[in-house]
């Protein structure tokens, strides 16, 4: 039985404006109705798989539970990551949480199956294929790579090497870093390389003896870290002092490249890891002019563009070979040959302290979202969105006055020592420093129109007294 590992780690900061670091990439659609990481928990069904083990940052964790959740999919383990430190660590606290959940005996060591939560792959029968090839190898304590059969001399892709065959696996030669073209076409055109899928098979305690080996200081910190991580809801919360310390490496340096049991098996199933705009549109359907449009998008006598509108109309005339990405509070164009160098615009909107490398206008929380539609000097308009059964913090603030218009569904509010029920096209208003709450009460969402206004107004400007997701500091 395979323990799938899901890592969902990550910004994406390349696929911006739409993806940024509270809202990755893999939780996203992108490709279909389902966002990345549900597409990777749904092409799991049909294999000999237990529920999965989930590594996410802390700061997706509701966002993670939710997409799960609306999949039937129930994971055995949500590990929360303090601090990213790459895949050799997030691996490893895997590992230990997928041990600590099959220890009925001393002796149980689970095959586990690590896969990436952003990639894309079109024909899910071959990936399973590949997956039960792979598995004798890796019961057998192997460590088992996917390599992607190439089908271009990709220059952004790490490649594998293979060696002699065993039976489905080949043993890895060597691993190679990202070539330059010439290389890259020499490589494709040898047929002994593949691109590195970053998805691993093998056994829990194999990896972490592998680990333990070859990088002792990251084995060492990740099971400390994990001998004191806590449980918070469904929740591992992994010990953030223990961590810290932990280095940052790779999967691939810390143990594939050094150990000699690393074997690999092809796979050729349409994978994509959507590492770019530009590997977006060539892993979306285009149309007859190789347009690819998402959204209100009219375009006119334009070819081989990748056309995005999240909120208004995007119209375009004589484009070739460009993206254009439209959101609430952002706009990308660039060529698609330049795409690579959008996180240098990231990078930038860091230096400067803008908010938009990290937050969309919209913003979600476990209870739903808020949007901030308007703003200026002492006041702030906001639109929030209550899911049927949530509820706000009761909460209280120093320095702002709110007023709810419930514009859709019913709403239970908590003002004070009162608590009533809000309808539709109803109102109320809350002074400054009275304590308050929303609770939805319904089966449909509540749509509400907040409207601040005060000395001050931003997010942390919170007073919690109650709150049902255990969450602490500044997030409403």
């Amino acid at each position: 039985m395979l323990t799938p590992v899901i890592l969902s780690g990550g910004a994406g900061t390349r696929l911006w404006p739409l993806s940024r670091e509270l809202y990755p990439k893999q939780l996203l659609a992108l490709t279909g109705e389902r966002t990345m990481l549900q597409q990777t928990a749904l092409r799991l069904e049909g294999l000999p798989a237990a529920a999965p083990v989930i590594v996410c940052n802390e700061a997706h964790r509701f966002l993670v539970a939710e997409q799960l959740r609306q999949t039937n999919v129930e994971p055995r383990a949500t590990v929360l990551e303090p601090f990213g430190r790459n895949t050799a660590p997030a691996i490893a606290l895997a590992a230990h949480a997928a041990l600590k959940s099959t220890a009925a005996g001393a002796n149980v060591d689970p095959v586990l199956l690590v896969l990436p939560a952003d990639h894309v792959i079109r024909d899910v029968p071959a990936f399973q294929k590949a997956v039960r090839a792979a598995l004798p190898a890796a019961e057998e304590g192997k460590l088992v790579a996917f390599g992607i059969v190439p089908n271009a001399p990709e220059t952004g892709y790490g490649y594998i090497q293979r060696g002699e065959a065993g039976g489905a696996v080949y043993r890895i030669a060597r691993f190679v870093e990202k070539p330059v073209a010439q290389k890259a076409a020499e490589f494709v055109k040898s047929g002994d390389y593949y691109w590195n899928s970053g998805m691993f098979m093998f056994r829990a305690r194999r990896y972490l003896q592998e680990l333990e080996r070859l990088a002792p200081e990251i084995a060492k910190i990740c099971e400390a870290a994990f001998a004191g991580a806590k449980t918070d809801l469904d929740f591992t919360r992994i010990d953030p002092k223990s961590f810290e310390s932990c280095p940052s490496d790779s999967i691939d340096y810390a143990v594939m490249e050094k150990t000699s049991d690393a074997v690999v098996v092809p796979l050729d199933a349409g994978w994509s890891d959507v590492g770019s705009w530009a590997a977006l549109h060539d892993a979306s359907e285009a149309d007859a002019r190789g347009n690819v449009a998402r959204g209100d998008v009219i375009a006119e006598d334009s070819d081989g563009c990748y056309l995005y509108s999240e909120s208004r109309l995007v119209a375009v005339v004589g484009l070739e070979n460009h993206v254009v990405i439209e959101t609430k509070d952002a706009v990308l164009v660039a060529p698609k040959d330049r795409v690579q160098d959008v996180k240098k615009l990231v990078f930038r909107l860091k230096e400067e302290g803008r908010y938009e490398h990290s937050l969309h206008r919209e913003v979600f929380r476990p209870w739903g979202s808020y949007d901030s539609i308007e703003n200026g000097p002492r006041f702030q308009v906001k639109r929030l969105k209550v899911k049927p059964g949530a509820t706000l913090s009761l909460q209280m603030h120093h320095h702002r006055a709110e007023h709810w218009i419930v514009v859709s569904g019913t709403a239970r509010i908590t003002r004070g020592d009162e608590v009533f029920l809000l309808e539709e096209n109803q109102s109320t208003y809350i002074p400054i420093g009275v304590r308050h709450r929303i609770e939805n009460p319904g089966k449909i969402p509540v749509h509400i129109i907040e409207v601040q206004s005060g000395s001050y107004l931003g997010e942390d400007d919170i007073v919690r007294f109650e709150d049902r997701y255990g969450r602490q500091g500044t997030t409403t």
